[in-house]
């Protein structure tokens, strides 16, 4: 198709005037004014094709969308390796809902607060408006600036699926194996790691037959603090899922078995990423007797949960009542038995800590929800894995696999997205390190998130298409209230995070590619 025409002129706020670096705030300015929610990057990408233009700095574009503006070397640095620095284009959208704010037309309200820049009632996009806005002002640099050859590489759509770096022709746009991703958030800390993750969608085939019931046994679990399945799951807490399955499992084998009692429902759970919160089962009894040797089992078993978990899971409620049977049919024996083993069999919580950083989760699975189907003739379960280690989240997933397949269900599981493994010997790491203690006079906090970033993907990309290893970094200034109207970047952590840039890169500039 045709080119998009040279967006027109726009300016920055006058919230940001006389902010130092200033050429960082004007370009960050500059894309406040630029509606770029995910998917939607047509006039941002416009804006930095016009930027490189009016600079004569060459482009290379991918068939996703991802964009690379190349300059080469200068003041001593026109013979070093290239160098890529990296952001996503895109914003998430969130606003107060009495605004009725159109992100795909309307810039954003930018206003300053003491030490903060903010947006009127929206995301201010400073994830990851300030990690382009850096990277233009590199590009911006003086003629003589100690700069390395840089490819500043503009990925698109990471926050609604990663798109951008999934799509990366990175043999078409890079030729650097040293990557700056300016995409954290919290000053003086440098990270290395994040994990990459992968679901299973779990589905067992289940019957139903009839049961002469006395009673009905309703289980259940509320409470809990569920979570982030990445940045919690290290922390113990409570599933109600699989609290609820044990204690249908106890209520059963307290009735007396098959005979005495029938399981009729079990679920809870909701999205793939949260932790469990809250969940019930129901069990129909054959006679009072069965029913109240049941409810006293579960009782019992709610204050073994309540000192188990106590401590940390102070809102754990465990409730139990005895009533009047429904007339709906409940599982054949041998249904629930498969549906009990399975969620006894499948992996929960941390299952590996890192050996290279103290700490930090390395391989987690969250078995996220269970529900019968709307025809009552199956039973879907999902889970969700994270590693940092692709071998060990999918040795996880065949874990999970072989779990359903013995239980009698199949397993269907999409394609991961790669971890990226720390390297705590990386180059770029020890000049990062060096130039960042020598701004804040501390020891940098080197670290590892238990979520996704685009490094582990980008890094895979270069392997296999460029068949090189890539050497990153991340590191950001201070933004809190991302992905939320309450989003704000600390100004006085941006010009320290512009100046270690440019003295990292300085430092760079300096290499010279071994013969």
């Amino acid at each position: 198709g045709a080119a998009a025409a040279p967006p027109p002129r726009v300016r920055a706020p006058e919230a940001l005037a006389g902010l130092e670096p200033a050429a960082l705030w004007r370009f960050f300015g500059e894309l406040t004014q630029i509606p770029r929610p995910s998917k939607k990057e047509g006039a941002v990408l416009a804006y930095l094709r016009e930027f490189a233009r009016e600079r004569g700095l060459e482009t290379r574009s991918d068939a996703v969308g991802n964009l690379v503006i190349a300059r080469p070397g200068s003041g001593g640095g026109e013979d070093a390796p290239a160098v890529c620095v990296q952001g996503h284009v895109d914003m998430v959208t969130e606003a107060e809902p009495s605004l009725g704010f159109d992100f795909d037309t309307t810039p954003l309200n930018v206003v300053r607060d003491g030490d903060w820049v903010t947006a009127v009632g929206t995301t201010l996009g400073a994830d990851n408006g300030i990690g382009v806005a850096a990277a233009l002002a590199l590009l911006d640099s003086d003629a003589d600036a100690p700069l390395p050859p840089l490819e500043a590489l503009f990925t698109v759509d990471e926050e609604t699926g990663l798109t951008g770096a999934f799509g990366l022709e990175a043999d078409k746009l890079l030729t650097a194996t040293t990557m700056l991703n300016l995409d954290t958030e919290e000053w003086g800390s440098v990270y290395i790691g994040c994990a990459g993750g992968g679901d299973s969608i779990l589905n067992l085939a289940v019957a139903t037959e009839p049961f002469a019931a006395a009673a009905a046994l309703n289980v259940s679990v509320s409470g809990c603090l569920g979570g982030h399945s990445g940045l919690n799951i290290g922390e113990d807490r409570a599933n109600a899922l699989l609290l609820a399955a044990d204690c249908a499992g106890v209520a059963m084998a307290a009735a007396g078995g098959d005979a005495h009692a029938r399981l009729l429902s079990l679920g809870g759970g909701d999205k793939r990423n949260a932790i469990a919160r809250d969940a019930s089962a129901a069990l129909l009894c054959a006679d009072a007797d069965a029913a109240e040797a049941a409810r006293a089992a579960v009782a019992a078993r709610a204050a073994e949960l309540a000192e188990e978990y106590g401590t940390l899971e102070t809102g754990l409620a465990v409730a139990v009542e005895v009533g009047e049977p429904a007339g709906a049919e409940p599982l054949a024996p041998e249904s629930t038995e498969r549906l009990l083993s399975l969620l006894a069999l499948l992996p929960h919580g941390a299952l590996k800590y890192s050996h290279a950083i103290e700490g930090l989760v390395e391989t987690s699975n969250n078995v996220a929800s269970a529900h019968l189907s709307a025809d009552g003739t199956s039973y879907e379960l999902v889970t969700a894995t994270r590693s940092s280690i692709t071998p060990a989240l999918e040795r996880v997933r065949r874990t999970i696999k072989a779990a359903a397949e013995r239980c009698g269900g199949t397993a269907v599981q999409p394609d991961f997205y790669p971890g990226w493994a720390p390297d705590t010997q990386s180059a770029v790491l020890s000049v990062v390190k060096e130039e960042l203690a020598a701004i804040t006079g501390e020891t940098p906090e080197v670290k590892a998130i238990h979520a996704g970033l685009e490094c582990g993907i980008l890094k895979e990309k270069v392997a296999t298409q460029c068949g090189a290893k890539l050497d990153c970094v991340s590191y950001g200034p201070t933004i809190t209230g991302a992905h939320s109207p309450d989003e704000r970047v600390q100004i006085s952590t941006v010009a320290p995070f512009f100046t270690l840039t440019q003295a990292v890169l300085a430092r760079l500039a300096q290499v010279r590619a071994s013969s």
